[in-house]
């Protein structure tokens, strides 16, 4: 087995300038120590803290009953906060003494079933906040949504009479009809199938740039939270685990549950001796900068594993999944520990077949062993 040249900290420094696409603007959503709780005894979410930039897109990732909900509801004032604060555009909407009520904090929201009215036509849902307009500034208003979101000649149907992205698109075009501070997508794509979920996260987007809506979206996808956000913040447990660029989540992890949610990850066991840190797989820089002896487990991503059949290597492929344009092999070393790699769609490797690995990381993250308990 060998190993590459690896990321040392001034290298995984340059990663995050290089990432860091977005010039400081003025902070649109904060939240202070933030902390709620449907059972005193056990709070959904915990001292979490966090602030967007104007148009920023932000996504909250993570498992289900992790609390991103929970956020996106307080955000909103469906939820009182237990301690901390909100701020929007620097005024204060929630905290433990007050809750401004959800009408007036400007946030539009689009729930996972759309909620649109069903004896509505189109551009009656679009226009159904839009009670404070005049009848003209209303109907240029919805005209203008109609033809953002590409509805134009579906004004008059009913809900009924679209397809789920349609009825998504007015679940848009109705929130954004009413220039909210903040956009608030709660799984929006869940109700989609999978080609035209993707579709729609690209329209979305595209949308969401040129109208420079600030947006939180809620997903328990990584796939989604990469392909939408600016920055992703992880929650595990009500707990904010790391908040960063969608590139830094997945290269530089801060924790292992980060690192194993955001894509397949393994875990090398490894010891320290002499500066390096020393594992089955090969030597790597201790970026920790941990005591000689320490046992520390080294994060391996399947794209940092490349395989070569060589009949005198001691590991073995022990199955195949094939992805359309990967392959994701599991492999077996002489240990016992398994790993992962993927290669092109057109290297098929067969089950048993004895395999050399080469280990070609660009950066190495690496955690104290007793951080996986």
């Amino acid at each position: 087995m060998t190993t590459d040249s690896h990321m040392s900290h001034v290298e995984a420094g340059q990663l995050q300038g290089q990432v860091n696409l977005y010039t400081p603007a003025s902070s649109i959503l904060e939240l202070r120590s933030v902390s709620c709780a449907y059972d005193p005894s056990r709070p959904a979410i915990r001292d979490v803290s966090f602030s967007t930039r104007e148009g920023e897109i932000l996504c909250l990732l993570g498992p289900s009953g992790c609390g991103k909900t929970t956020i996106l509801r307080a955000i909103a004032g469906f939820e009182p906060v237990r301690s901390g604060e909100i701020f929007l555009s620097g005024r204060r909407v929630s905290s433990s003494a007050e809750t401004i009520p959800t009408e007036d904090r400007h946030v539009g929201m689009v729930f996972q079933e759309y909620a649109l009215f069903p004896h509505l036509r189109v551009a009656d849902n679009i226009a159904f906040g839009l009670r404070h307009l005049s009848r003209a500034e209303r109907k240029s208003r919805v005209q203008d949504m109609l033809r953002l979101t590409g509805l134009e000649g579906f004004e008059r149907r009913y809900p009924h009479e679209l397809s789920g992205g349609q009825q998504q698109r007015v679940a848009l075009s109705r929130a954004l009809a009413q220039n909210p501070v903040v956009l608030l997508l709660d799984e929006p794509f869940s109700n989609l199938d999978p080609d035209m979920a993707s579709r729609m996260r690209q329209e979305l987007h595209t949308l969401l740039r040129r109208m420079k809506t600030t947006t939180i979206l809620v997903t328990h996808d990584h796939d989604e939270a990469f392909a939408m956000a600016d920055r992703i913040a992880v929650l595990n447990h009500g707990v904010l685990e790391q908040m960063d660029a969608p590139e830094l989540i997945y290269h530089v992890p801060a924790t292992p549950f980060v690192a194993d949610f955001v894509g397949q990850a393994d875990f090398i066991p490894g010891q320290i001796q002499e500066g390096m840190v020393h594992t089955e797989l090969g030597e790597f820089p201790n970026t920790l900068s941990s005591e000689e002896g320490t046992p520390v487990v080294v994060m391996i991503r399947p794209d940092d594993i490349q395989l070569m059949p060589n009949k005198s290597a001691g590991s073995r492929i022990v199955a195949r999944q094939f992805h359309g344009s990967e392959n994701l092999y599991t492999v077996q070393l002489p240990s016992g520990q398994i790993v992962h790699s993927s290669e092109r769609s057109t290297s098929v490797y067969q089950e048993g077949m004895a395999v050399e690995l080469r280990i070609s990381a660009t950066h190495t993250v690496l955690f104290r062993k007793d951080q996986l308990a």
